[in-house]
């Protein structure tokens, strides 16, 4: 960086008063700018956190306003002897189930080798595995050993059986093969088809441990049969699992938890979102409580739309008031179960209607049509969250605000630098001439200085 002279000439016009005369500018040009660049960056940020708050008050509202909320099934199962789960729209019904027994495997062991290596044949040869009328050919050799047979049989038949090698002490190796399913369907042979196998260890030798039986149990006292322990053919929706042998009863009913879970979630988002609202619209007089927002209609009217919009829908029969729901003095939105529940009691097709749209019964017995009222709400924060909507636009325009005062600060910054350039080299000039003033000025006054020594001498 080059070393300035300025001022060097007469001390006066320096690089220092050009620093002063700029910081004086910049102060009264730049520093407003500046602090209006900052003051827009600060809404932006407390925008997106309003942005935040609304989406998750949108995404709370999505999980409510669809009719298949209403749809989902909750079991209850009184007894340990089956475990069921109901699919949406399943009929709400109460049965029991009283299992007899529980359908099995089959598993068949063969007699005892030495060692899980010990070869199982003589010469080459195959031999044929038959489960629930299925067929499926070994193959074999003289080197295959016990472990050989137990991987090919994985191999070839491992969708229907699974076979493994137990060892009950340590000279006694077996094959044990059980089948996959369950039921009296599933018996096992193995037949050897060429003669190669060492011995009837592995065909006539093998020896039933478990034999594949069916599920025997009654519903509602009628006796019914199933090959699996796992029934999905008996009520349409349910998904039942035979556990083990008793009495158990089942409830199929509407998932009200469910839909009171997602109602408590809507409320705290909605609670969360006018906190976030009340803080940023905030006036007072105190700048340090004012909240950044408190001059900007776009947010404040959001606000008030949010307020208000729990009261103004209901489509004409009803209020959110009736179902529980309540906003108190301070903005603050409740949520009464007891009080929903009984609505639910009295008439859940109405409640279903009001909330999320249908047919709503009249005390009269017409009946309306309406929306439902989570739908309208949609409608409502929609307005503000969808793309391209207020709060997109709000958005666009703070950052556009943002640009415009980027490029105030950067034009405005350089005129400033050319008007101090130019002054820069007007100073040098200036202090120049002064030097040349203040050096004649000098000779004058040692010339005088001289012609009035000789005068007295």
């Amino acid at each position: 960086m080059a070393i300035s002279s300025l001022g060097v000439g007469s001390n006066i016009l320096t690089q220092d008063v050009l620093d002063q005369l700029r910081a004086a500018d910049e102060a009264s040009i730049i520093q407003p700018i500046t602090l209006n660049i900052a003051d827009e960056n600060d809404k932006k940020d407390a925008l997106a956190v309003i942005d935040a708050s609304m989406t998750n008050l949108i995404d709370s509202i999505t999980a409510i306003k669809s009719q298949a909320l209403f749809d989902e099934r909750a079991t209850t199962v009184t007894g340990t002897s089956v475990a069921v789960t109901a699919a949406a729209n399943s009929d709400i019904q109460t049965f029991t189930l009283d299992v007899a027994n529980l359908a099995t495997k089959q598993i068949e062991q063969s007699g005892a080798f030495t060692a899980s290596t010990d070869t199982v044949a003589t010469a080459a040869g195959s031999m044929n595995l038959n489960i629930d009328g299925l067929d499926f050919a070994i193959n074999y050799d003289a080197t295959t050993t016990l472990n050989d047979l137990k991987n090919s049989i994985n191999s070839v038949a491992g969708t229907k059986v699974d076979a493994t090698i137990v060892q009950i002490n340590a000279t006694d190796f077996r094959l044990f093969v059980s089948s996959v399913d369950t039921g009296t369907t599933q018996n096992i042979t193995m037949t050897d088809t060429t003669g190669g196998l060492a011995d009837t260890r592995l065909t006539t030798g093998m020896t039933a441990i478990q034999t594949g039986v069916d599920a025997n149990f009654t519903f509602n006292g009628q006796a019914v049969t199933r090959s699996s322990n796992n029934i999905t053919d008996l009520i349409t929706g349910l998904d039942i699992t035979l556990k083990e042998v008793g009495s158990s009863t089942v409830d199929v009913a509407q998932n009200r938890d469910g839909i009171t879970t997602k109602i408590d979630s809507f409320v705290e988002k909605y609670n969360a979102a006018i906190a976030e609202l009340d803080k940023m619209t905030k006036s007072t007089t105190d700048s340090a409580d004012r909240g950044i927002f408190s001059g900007e209609s776009t947010i404040k009217n959001m606000k008030r739309t949010l307020q208000d919009m729990i009261s103004n829908v209901g489509g004409g029969v009803g209020s959110m008031l009736d179902y529980g729901f309540d906003i108190d003095v301070d903005g603050v939105m409740t949520f009464d179960k007891v009080a929903f529940n009984t609505q639910m009691d009295a008439n859940p097709t109405n409640v279903e209607a009001f909330l999320v749209g249908g047919t709503f019964t009249n005390p009269d017995l017409t009946t309306t049509a309406v929306t439902g009222a989570f739908n309208e709400i949609a409608t409502t924060v929609e307005t503000y969250t969808k793309y391209n909507a207020t709060l997109d636009q709000f958005k666009d325009s703070i950052t556009q605000t943002i640009s415009s005062l980027e490029d105030r600060k950067t034009s405005a910054t350089e005129r400033l630098d050319a008007r101090y350039e130019i002054l820069k080299k007007q100073f040098t000039a200036y202090d120049l001439m002064i030097s040349k003033f203040n050096s004649a000025s000098s000779m004058f006054t040692q010339m005088a200085n001289a012609q009035l020594a000789t005068s007295y001498n």
